[in-house]
């Protein structure tokens, strides 16, 4: 997930920087430098500040809006894709409107104003002093610094009171501390436009076929796409959302789509900035907030996009799914943002457990479901130790190696897109040795990866230790895919009859500089991820085009191309089925796979070579590409023959 970004400047002396986490070798920027160090506690906010939180709502019948949406996604059953409305849902499954009065006055009278109640009746703003939501809910509200940056958020639990525990399920902020990492790596600096252009000129259609240089036309020809549009199948008449915590420039996308000569519907993008909008810059993280549209657009290039973004908090970030599901607009949505589950927790969020939040967010990915709306969230890109980004890119620390997964995309109710490596070769001349290490000779064979497999990079670490010497060892750690069991969600009811599903390993403990900060349960049955993946590794990447960042870019990859890529595949069988919206992919992924297996018919393709540091690709699904990668056609087919009530459906 997130825009973590492995930048090799193009020279001979490369150097690695971590851009979006944590500095290997130079120092991280600012804004996600997440945990690197402690933020310093500058004590309680001025109690007459005047701060803003967002509080969500209990959905009503929790347990019959869960078997809601699992009959939606049951062919068995007549509510196979019969979803509600927006009207259908907050009917069924949200406060009335007399609790939300009720819920408002109530604030009111301790000093709390409701600035909006969203559609859905699942989440209001709320604006008052520090004074007023610290004595309402029992916290503390501080003033933090850290890597430059001043915020606030609040010290301790939300303690919601007895009055309102029935119609609150959490209390997302007062905060406006940055918290979340895009999901993209890249080798590459800028690329002069110019040349790149030449490069792209001698190839016919929109494809390069040039890994490092890949665009959303080799993701057709890889994934089997092109039969759909010799269809004329292109995403019209279907929307995208895109969830971002990053502002961006809309005519980048236009230029990207015109480079590759894809024509594409005009004015399509609409933009909806939420609680003042997200920050424009490298920095900030644009350029993720690019590629999201550029993949999910360029591959369905007759849709309509509607780019949702809001600033890098909690609030924020919660605020983009419960608004694109109260706006009811999208097919599909994506997101490529995100931080470790584990950071939900007390003993990794400074004393605060905020485990509710979780709650929260599934909320809102159980109404898009129940909506009908395809949400897809990226895996992450530190293998299968996601919280070693927020604490430290580097092996052992300053977190241990913790077998760790990625939020949102740990949640049940969203399909979680993971990371492979396509084949490649790149002469040794051009294999990055950072600044400081001992360089790969030129001499050596080439690095050659002959099939594709997990994304992972041990094997860039293997090759670079065998030719540039043991400083290289456990360098690379963990760049790779993300994967791995959940400590907090069950396991769902689609994977129960899957093979190669895990349980969390044991002795599985987060601890910095020697303190015990979380002991992780050993054998929970938790949900696994990814669900599905495609091609993530930079190695075998794409091209960027970011003004933000510099230009056009080459080198690209991460599992934040991934889970936009299957938005825009989403839209395409949409359109191709002619039924309407698919909902939640996932119980679908997993019945399809016991039913086609991965025969000549299967829209699966199995990846049974690489590792994301710990899972192996094995036959079957394993947490390191999940059930393998997609035939995009034979999906289409699939889910056509399912809609069509052939059901169980018939291998061809």
């Amino acid at each position: 997930m997130g825009l973590f970004m492995v930048r090799f400047i193009v020279s001979r002396n490369w150097f690695l920087t971590i851009f979006g986490i944590v500095a290997i070798v130079a120092s991280p920027p600012p804004l996600f430098a997440q945990a690197a160090s402690q933020p310093q506690d500058l004590g309680p906010t001025a109690t007459s500040e005047i701060v803003t939180a967002s509080l969500v709502l209990k959905v009503q019948h929790p347990d019959l809006l869960e078997a809601y949406v699992a009959a939606t996604e049951d062919p068995a059953l007549p509510f196979y894709h019969r979803f509600l409305s927006l009207p259908e849902f907050v009917f069924a499954f949200a406060p009335n409107s007399a609790s939300i009065s009720i819920l408002t006055k109530y604030l009111e009278s301790v000093g709390i104003q409701v600035t909006d109640v969203y559609a859905d009746h699942l989440l209001i703003k709320a604006t008052g002093t520090v004074d007023a939501f610290n004595n309402l809910f029992s916290f503390a509200v501080h003033d933090f610094s850290q890597a430059g940056k001043r915020f606030h958020r609040p010290v301790g639990k939300a303690c919601i009171p007895s009055i309102l525990s029935e119609i609150l399920v959490a209390v997302v902020g007062p905060s406006d501390e940055p918290k979340f990492h895009p999901m993209n790596v890249s080798l590459r600096d800028r690329v002069d436009s110019t040349q790149k252009q030449a490069l792209l000129a001698p190839h016919s259609g929109t494809a390069t076929g040039i890994p490092e240089e890949y665009t959303v036309g080799d993701v057709a020809n890889f994934y089997d796409i092109n039969p759909l549009y010799k269809a004329h199948i292109d995403g019209r008449g279907q929307t995208l959302g895109i969830a971002t915590l990053a502002n961006f420039l809309p005519s980048d996308a236009y230029a990207y789509w015109k480079l590759i000569g894809l024509p594409v519907l005009p004015n399509r993008i609409t933009q909806v900035h939420l609680d003042g909008g997200a920050p424009l810059g490298a920095l900030d993280g644009s350029g993720e907030t690019s590629l999201d549209v550029e993949q999910s657009g360029g591959l369905a290039p007759y849709a309509k996009i509607i780019v949702y973004d809001a600033p890098n908090t909690n609030p924020g970030f919660i605020d983009l799914f419960y608004k694109a599901a109260s706006d009811n607009l999208v097919d599909s949505l994506s997101v490529s943002w995100g931080e470790a589950e584990i950071y939900y927790y007390a003993g990794l969020n400074g004393g605060e457990d905020i485990t509710s939040q979780l709650l929260a967010f599934h909320q809102a990915f159980l109404e898009l479901a129940a909506q009908g709306i395809s949400a897809f969230a990226s895996a992450g890109d530190s293998g299968a130790y996601d919280a070693n980004v927020g604490y430290g890119q580097g092996y052992n620390g300053p977190l241990n190696n913790v077998l760790s997964v990625d939020s949102p995309g740990a949640d049940p109710a969203i399909t979680c897109a993971g990371g492979t490596t396509r084949p490649f070769v790149l002469p040794a001349a051009d294999v990055p040795d950072p600044a400081g290490y001992p360089p790969i000779p030129p001499t050596a064979p080439p690095l050659t990866v002959t099939s594709e497999r997990v994304w992972g990079w041990d094997y860039l670490q293997n090759y670079s230790v065998e030719f540039g010497g043991p400083a290289y060892q456990n360098f690379f750690f963990p760049v790779g895919g993300g994967g791995g069991v959940s400590v907090y969600w069950p396991l769902p009811a689609y994977q129960a009859c899957t093979p190669g599903i895990r349980r969390t390993e044991p002795g599985q403990s987060a601890v910095s500089q020697g303190q015990l900060l979380l002991n992780l349960p050993a054998n929970f049955p938790g949900r696994n991820l990814p669900d599905v993946s495609l091609n993530a590794d930079p190695f075998s990447g794409y091209l960027l085009l970011s003004t933000e960042d510099g230009g056009l870019l080459s080198g690209y990859g991460g599992t934040s191309f991934v889970g936009p890529q299957l938005n825009g595949i989403s839209a395409l069988i949409s359109q191709a089925t002619g039924c309407g919206r698919i909902g939640l992919w996932n119980p679908m992924l997993y019945r399809f796979q016991r039913v086609y297996g991965y025969g000549n018919a299967s829209p699966l393709r199995d990846i049974t070579k690489g590792n994301n540091w710990f899972y192996f690709g094995i036959p079957g699904y394993e947490p390191g590409a999940g059930l393998g990668e997609l035939d995009v056609a034979k999906l289409a087919a699939a889910v056509a023959r399912e809609s069509q009530k052939g059901y169980p459906p018939n291998a061809p």
